[in-house]
């Protein structure tokens, strides 16, 4: 070592050995990065601010019809409330834009909002007319009370271009279903229809057969999948406050207090229990993959023929969300019974934590920044609702020649048949990809926070021969957050930003290759595919090595005071100088906190899965495409919960173990301040002939 140093006792005095009581004088520490987290909140809010300035949330869920208005929209030109359903209106325009070559696109087809999907008469012939404008003396209420149907108050000469397919009016001759919120064509027209249209001297209709693949087509886009799984987060919040929110909480405090008064048992009740909820939430994959059972997700909305069926790309990601889970399933169980032998050792770790969690407050602090996190967790989403939504409405460029009577002009109009859509600049994407990298900055962040004050308060506890006063407990987490926020907030804010960049760098890559690979024609090589895995699994385990040293620089900062990179070098020191019993005695231990944590998130994915099997997100308004972004959306935040709250007993043993080491160190090998229990557990021959060393 460098030289004695000691650890906080009290008020900021150390304890340096034989050099005796030695007051503490701390300083603020890396002061520039604190400046930086300062700016990255400004940015943040300023990148928030024109996220709500342009976006709208709606337009995740409801499509544009031919004007430009959003579905459902009571401040469209129209009121659009109730009218949820985009229904395209002429279905030889449908036809022409799927051929090749063709100049019409579906974007540009003339599409109109509705209630509901329309359907042949089984006598007669239905229509659909265009929204009631012009010499159309009809609200919107009564239009839809007609069922949108106005055809036997027009003009001749009205009547005459809405047989030419030109409007204000249309024919229902092909039955249509709900596909997430579009109006699915299905290709078997009514005859009783389409005799009644010919009979009224209708233009030729074209029957092909692949009429409905265009409008499949389009709803089954990446860019449409994508927007419908952030829809279904917006639209499952209920489900996020409850499984992502509260009950982590509730089971990572009972998982705390067994730990306190179960010891001996938690290690096997965590094992056995992880296997269990693995199990649970791949058999829920496979039920909604519809490999079993009958509840596989379905892109249609309300009732429909049994026999009609439509193909999702929702329903691919979950069968292949289930094979990954089958393969994390054998390995969990394989794993299980690879620690099985360990477990004993792992138990006697969690004694020397159960020690220091009688300290009562340790199990109530982590209440706080969940508290902080919440909000901000609030805060976040909201704006990414409104930045993935964000944009400007502009009318498209196209060049096909289509004509429609134009109520309001009184005219048939051939210039204004191109559709609507939602232009989004790059600096959108830099916004959302900024929006994101905040968000797991932020998290480490206040995970951080929350360790090096545990760590504080357990490092006086170690230091005072575990010596506590029945209100000191309190005094002790209190004088570790003034500490934190006085002196080494920049240092957690420095290290947490590391930790953000790494797993950023991680992304950026991994993104690039799927990116050259989805553009190259021909497949990676074998150099190729052996570089970037083996840089993927450096840059892992580059990751896993900055998470480890963080935690112990967040031990160091808490008990030396000393600034991010300083205390990362002696936390090192000491671990590489005692690393036959640190590894010994807290691998295993790290292992089942690990597990321990998910089951925490296990349990709120598997809640989150039953919370989302109710009706309400079936078939009613809220319907959800699929639950699998909800779902990992509660594991992330399960996670991250149980994480604050685990980190009561993680940081616990990593303190102690650390606070020994140095102990030893100061000592001359023979550690003077520890727990009989911790020695009993470290303090065999060998172990402590390491130490001397």
């Amino acid at each position: 070592m460098k030289g004695p140093f000691g650890a906080v006792v009290g008020n900021g005095e150390v304890d340096g050995g034989s050099g005796g009581i030695v007051k503490g004088k701390r300083k603020c520490r890396d002061v520039a990065f604190l400046v930086i987290f300062i700016a990255f909140w400004v940015a943040m809010i300023v990148n928030s601010s024109f996220g709500f300035n342009q976006g709208n949330p709606l337009r995740l869920t409801y499509d544009l019809d031919y004007k430009g208005n959003i579905c459902n929209d009571r401040h469209a030109e129209l009121d659009l409330r109730e009218l949820e359903l985009r229904y395209w209106l002429n279905p030889n325009v449908v036809f022409q834009s799927g051929l090749k070559g063709s100049h019409v696109q579906l974007a540009n087809a003339r599409s109109i909002c509705l209630m509901d999907c329309p359907n042949p008469s089984e006598d007669s012939l239905f229509w659909v007319c265009d929204y009631p404008e012009g010499d159309i003396h009809l609200s919107v209420d009564d239009w839809i009370d007609r069922n949108y149907d106005y055809f036997e108050d027009l003009t001749p000469d009205l009547r005459n271009t809405s047989l030419l397919l030109q409007g204000p009016c249309y024919p229902v001759l092909f039955p249509t279903v709900n596909v997430y919120k579009s109006c699915q064509i299905i290709t078997r027209a009514s005859n009783v229809s389409l005799r009644h249209w010919k009979e009224m001297g209708g233009v030729d209709i074209i029957e092909e057969i692949v009429i409905d693949k265009y409008i499949h087509n389009s709803i089954n886009s990446l860019s449409s999948v994508l927007k419908r799984y952030i829809a279904d987060v917006a639209k499952s919040w209920p489900v996020l406050i409850v499984c992502g929110g509260i009950l982590p909480v509730f089971l990572s405090i009972i998982w705390l207090l067994m730990i306190h008064h179960f010891v001996a048992a938690m290690p096997w009740i965590t094992v056995i229990l992880f296997n269990i909820l693995v199990i649970s939430v791949t058999m829920f994959y496979y039920l909604k993959a519809g490999w079993i059972g009958n509840d596989a997700i379905s892109p249609i909305i309300g009732q429909h023929d049994p026999y009609y069926h439509v193909s999702a790309r929702e329903v691919t990601h979950l069968h292949v969300a289930a094979i990954i889970m089958t393969a994390v399933m054998i390995i969990a169980f394989l794993s299980s019974i690879a620690i099985v032998r360990r477990i004993l050792m792992a138990t006697s770790v969690l004694k020397v934590a159960a020690k220091v969690i009688e300290v009562k407050a340790l199990i109530i602090f982590p209440i706080i920044p969940y508290a902080v996190l919440a909000i901000f967790y609030t805060f976040w989403f909201s704006a990414a609702f409104h930045l993935f939504s964000s944009g400007r409405v502009v009318q498209n460029e196209c060049s096909a020649n289509c004509c429609a009577y134009d109520l309001k002009a009184k005219r048939v109009s051939c210039d204004g048949c191109c559709g609507y859509s939602i232009q989004q600049t790059p600096h959108i994407a830099a916004a959302i990809l900024f929006h994101v990298f905040g968000c797991y900055w932020a998290t480490q962040f206040f995970v951080a926070c929350s360790s090096a004050i545990v760590a504080g308060s357990v490092a006086s506890y170690y230091w005072s021969r575990g010596k506590t006063s029945p209100e000191s407990p309190f005094v002790s987490v209190f004088s570790s957050t003034k500490e934190l926020l006085r002196y080494s907030i920049g240092s957690v804010a420095l290290g947490s930003l590391i930790v953000s960049l790494v797993e950023s760098i991680r992304f950026i890559l991994e993104a690039l290759r799927r990116k050259l690979k989805a553009s190259s024609s021909t497949s990676e090589n074998w150099a190729g595919r052996m570089v970037f895995y083996t840089s993927q699994g450096c840059l892992k385990c580059i990751s896993w090595i900055v998470k480890s040293v963080n935690r112990n620089a967040y031990v160091m900062i808490a008990i030396t005071g000393k600034s991010f990179f300083k205390a990362s070098e002696t936390a090192t020191e000491l671990i590489i100088g005692n690393i036959l019993q640190i590894g010994k005695v807290n691998v295993i231990g790290d292992v089942v906190l690990f597990l321990g944590k998910l089951c925490v998130s296990l349990a709120s994915a598997l809640f989150g899965f039953l919370m989302l099997d109710a009706h309400k997100y079936k078939s009613t308004h809220h319907k959800i495409s699929s639950p699998l972004f909800p779902v990992l959306v509660c594991w992330s935040l399960g996670y991250v919960v149980a994480s604050l709250f685990f980190a009561v007993v993680e940081m616990s043993i990593d303190t102690i173990i650390l606070s020994f080491c140095q102990d030893s160190e100061l000592h001359h090998g023979t550690a003077q301040y520890a727990h009989p229990l911790l020695i009993q557990t470290l303090n065999d021959q060998n172990e402590m002939q390491g130490l001397a060393e």
